[in-house]
């Protein structure tokens, strides 16, 4: 049995924002499996089973918000009595720029609230992830995640879309590491010709700072990183 968890917040406000777009690759590979419209509402999290291309798999959509994302994996793992290394979070990252994705067995959560969650419900960090790229943030971090992509994003979106949906499916199928060897390093044939940025910033580039509604976040050479202090 493989979970499969995409982090998002529930209501209408919040559909097909960035920050949604863990559910929107659920969404995806439900279509695929003929999964849509099949959701149970169980344990704090909207939840799709199956059968696909040979793959017992369960799709989960927390319903408790995005900072209290972890109960509903937590309770998910102990039903299903899932292994860690059967667990997979789809999460968006203004890191990355949109049409970029990271799979990785373990890791931080960094800024993510959603992750922080995760982790601190699980008490690990070692469980894989999938980062979505969403583009980084050009003034305020929580109007940004919180914002629909525009015309000229949404172009490119259906192809990441499918992409992170692809790159699911290879994990479940082949694990973590063959996964990332393909899409760590994949580009959407829309963006095909573009500088290849990879989200982080050269280490002797001066840091940017932008504006959360708890306080400031610093960009530095490793990434954004909310200063201490401020809320």
């Amino acid at each position: 049995m493989k979970i499969v968890v995409g982090l998002g917040n529930p209501g209408r406000q919040y559909e097909q924002t960035r920050h949604n777009v863990g559910w929107m690759v659920l969404d995806r590979l439900a279509e695929r499996a003929g999964l849509t419209g099949h959701a149970k509402s169980r344990d704090a999290a909207a939840t799709m089973r199956g059968r696909y291309k040979g793959l017992d798999l369960v799709l989960i959509k927390p319903m408790t918000y995005m900072n209290e994302s972890g109960l509903a994996v937590r309770k998910a793992l102990a039903r299903e009595r899932t292994p860690l290394e059967d667990l997979l979070v789809v999460y968006d990252d203004f890191d990355l720029p949109l049409g970029k994705l990271r799979i990785r067995g373990e890791g931080s959560a960094g800024t993510h609230n959603g992750m922080r969650s995760i982790v601190g419900e699980l008490e690990t960090q070692k469980f894989a992830r999938l980062r979505v790229g969403i583009g980084e943030p050009a003034t305020h971090a929580i109007n940004h995640v919180l914002s629909r992509f525009t015309a000229d994003e949404r172009k490119v979106l259906d192809e990441v879309l499918d992409a992170a949906a692809d790159a699911v499916e290879e994990w479940a199928a082949e694990g973590v590491n063959r996964a990332a060897n393909r899409w760590n390093s994949w580009t959407p044939d829309a963006l095909a010709g573009q500088p290849a940025g990879d989200g982080e910033l050269p280490a002797d580039t001066a840091a940017a700072t932008t504006t959360t509604e708890k306080g400031a976040i610093v960009r530095h050479a490793t990434g954004w990183r909310k200063l201490l202090g401020r809320g």
